[in-house]
């Protein structure tokens, strides 16, 4: 039977494609990969043996990781060179992923964190540029929301998964669930993301023209980045097990982390309409604002409800900054997006890496999360400021 499809119907279906095969290398690379290890934490606290302190130093490694693939990010412009290195990303975490249950030994776990912060920088930067710079090279919308839905429903089914099987597996099984689902995940993810066009061009024939910003602003930029980047570290990393602490429930973490996640998952997909009402930097400020309120509401009002709430709230902000700021990076640069995307990840990275141990340190001292979470709001609110000076300067 021939082939009746109409070309925009054609086009339409590849576009569906790609942005599916974006979503399962967020979902593999960030959800699994970085973020089961979140609602894990405690699993592993309470029956592997891994300390307070431990815990932070394994998601500063993670970070360290995630910092690393940023400066590879950063400084490749090769476009098969970032397609071959995304799709060793997908082996890499699901390599990482089962390994977490093949050993209890630290400096492995260690080790594995590392390299799964690699595969993250992969599918978070690599992945999300490759798949910008198709929508750009044919001419569609460059917003990468519905993209990064892979990124909020990756964290809200690994929380949910844990919520559902805890006490009924071992950890190490856990891990092992995670694999499969993730070699599931990773067939969409390679077959579905075709090898990028390098001609220059766009289908239309049409030179893509790169615009950079001026070195104060992407300095200005970078700062508040790295401040976002603290606050999502620290809540993130450490969010299940202060819940846990505070309410001496081991459910209610998981299911705080649930809500980040489904917040997360259609947040960007808003935040794309917002940018369209607002413009991209006071929808920017916006979600800082909001994300620092969520940040804090649960350290002035500590009840239940009021977690759930500055849950949802920095669910439904941390994934639209990022979102955000990697869709500004790629509009500035359309030949080269994930250049300026591992760039602003470096000052991500690096609040990353210095956080989570920071916070693990003073929390065993201190004895509760409570006082990383306050130090953590606050240079969020730095942030804040920054992003209202870009304002004026862009």
């Amino acid at each position: 039977m021939p082939n009746t499809a109409s070309p925009p119907l054609l086009h339409n279906v590849q576009r569906l494609k790609v942005l599916s095969a974006g979503i399962a290398s967020l979902i593999l690379m960030i959800g699994i990969a970085r973020f089961a290890y979140t609602p894990m934490l405690p699993l592993m606290q309470q029956h592997a043996g891994l300390g307070v302190a431990q815990g932070g130093w394994l998601a500063a490694f993670n970070y360290a990781g995630y910092f690393c693939g940023a400066l590879i990010a950063a400084n490749i412009s090769d476009l098969a060179k970032k397609d071959r290195l995304y799709r060793l990303g997908l082996l890499v975490a699901l390599a990482t992923t089962i390994g977490l249950g093949l050993t209890q030994n630290f400096w492995l776990w260690g080790l594995l964190r590392f390299f799964s912060g690699l595969s993250s920088a992969a599918g978070l930067l690599l992945g999300s540029g490759l798949v910008m710079h198709w929508l750009l090279r044919h001419q569609l919308r460059s917003e990468l929301g519905i993209h990064f839905i892979g990124m909020g429903s990756g964290i809200f089914f690994t929380a949910l998964f844990v919520y559902l099987v805890a006490g009924q597996i071992s950890w190490q099984q856990h891990w092992f669930w995670f694999t499969a689902l993730g070699c599931l995940l990773a067939i969409p993810a390679w077959f579905w993301l075709p090898k990028p066009n390098t001609s220059g061009y766009n289908v239309g024939g049409e030179k893509m023209v790169d615009r950079p910003p001026s070195q104060q602003f992407l300095q200005t930029f970078m700062l508040a980045y790295f401040c976002a980047g603290v606050g999502y570290a620290v809540i993130t990393t450490f969010i299940v097990a202060h819940v846990n602490q505070i309410t001496g429930d081991h459910e209610y973490g998981s299911v705080t982390f649930m809500i980040i996640g489904l917040a997360a998952a259609p947040a960007c997909i808003i935040w794309d309409l917002v940018a369209r009402k607002l413009g991209n930097l006071n929808a920017l400020l916006l979600a800082f604002v909001l994300q620092f309120t969520g940040m804090l509401i649960p350290i002035l009002s500590p009840g239940l409800i009021w977690t759930f709430i500055g849950a949802g709230l920095f669910g439904g902000t941390f994934i639209g900054i990022v979102s955000l700021v990697l869709t500004m990076a790629g509009r500035y640069f359309p030949t080269r997006p994930a250049k300026m995307m591992g760039k602003m990840t470096l000052s991500y990275g690096v609040a990353q890496i210095a956080s989570p141990a920071a916070a693990g340190v003073l929390s065993q001292w201190s004895g509760s999360y409570h006082l990383s979470i306050i130090i953590s709001c606050g240079i969020m609110f730095v942030g804040c400021g920054l992003i209202y000076r870009l304002r004026h300067h862009e």
